[in-house]
């Protein structure tokens, strides 16, 4: 397993409130370890993404963070309260894997059951029913809801509090493209302001449009934290020219190139994007044919199987 990797935060958030934070937390059963000495940071008013493969751990760290199972060991504060308090719980607000209601009942009047329990008020149902665009279906019973609005519905449930902080595990599963594009819209909006949202999935592609910071875990274990341009580390230029090797021995003798690699018959150069035309201009006076000089950088894909030793998503 890759060791792992912690980015420093900028000056400008050292500053920021942390929202979720973990020390050594662990979860095992028997021998098995589903979550290892897991140490989170997760900052007011941004969105995390809790990014890892199936089974990697995500849904049981959620689950202890929200005081539905008890850690083996460590220690954790949410919102500044340990996980399951009263004082805790009634600033948060959570989906955790499949949302469960009465499916007699029409949205509506499954959200007015839950503002009982948890004593809201009821003009507050229409607010989030209005905030996840389920108004012109709020009195169709729940029965015939297609998915993508079962999970609106789940989400405007998680919303009846108007939580400081949000909790979605893997809000997009099962959902068709036009679902899938839906939900990140919601969790967008959902997460401007002082909001914070906590968004644990396994899509790579779903993670980088939307969080501001990624926490990578593997079989249990963090294994990286940053932003996602952090995550993906240096950026650079892909240069195809010929002949290869000669083109390969000018540009390592470069100033201001700190890596040279083979890549599928092109070069990797570590360096400065925008030093693409003086690059260019070097390689052609010395003869050689450029075919192809373009800003190049690590996908969050290839990042994230560097991190996990290649376990896949």
């Amino acid at each position: 397993m890759a060791a792992t990797v912690r980015q420093e935060p900028q000056e400008k958030e050292r500053g920021t409130p942390l929202v979720v934070e973990t020390r050594g937390l662990t979860k095992r059963y028997g021998r098995i370890a589903a979550v290892e000495s897991l140490d989170l940071t997760v900052r007011r008013g941004e969105v995390y993404g809790f990014l890892g493969p199936n089974g990697a751990g995500k849904t049981t760290t959620l689950r202890m963070l929200l005081g539905l199972i008890r850690p083996t060991s460590g220690d954790a504060r949410v919102l500044g309260e340990k996980p399951g308090s009263p004082a805790g719980l009634g600033k948060v607000g959570a989906l955790v894997e499949s949302p469960a209601f009465y499916p007699y009942l029409s949205g509506q009047d499954n959200l007015r059951v839950m503002a009982r329990y948890s004593g809201v008020r009821s003009p507050r149902i229409a607010e989030v029913l209005e905030r996840v665009e389920l108004s012109g279906r709020a009195k169709d019973k729940f029965r015939k809801y297609s998915l993508g609005m079962k999970q609106r519905l789940g989400v405007a449930a998680a919303l009846l509090k108007d939580p400081d902080l949000l909790v979605l595990d893997e809000p997009t599963n099962g959902l068709d493209p036009k679902g899938m594009a839906d939900m990140r819209d919601l969790i967008r909006r959902l997460g401007k302001g002082d909001r914070t949202v906590l968004l644990s999935s396994h899509l790579l592609g779903e993670v980088e449009q939307i969080c501001d910071r990624v926490g990578v875990i593997s079989k249990g274990s963090l294994v990286a934290e940053g932003s996602v341009a952090e995550l993906r580390g240096k950026q650079g230029l892909l240069v195809r020219a010929e002949p290869t090797e000669e083109a390969a021995q000018i540009a390592e003798k470069l100033v201001g190139v700190e890596e040279v690699a083979e890549l599928g018959g092109a070069l990797r150069l570590t360096t400065d994007p925008e030093r693409a035309a003086e690059i260019n201009a070097k390689l052609v006076s010395a003869g050689l044919r450029v075919s192809e000089l373009r800003p190049a950088g690590q996908s969050l894909e290839e990042a994230f199987l560097e991190l996990t030793g290649g376990e896949t998503v």
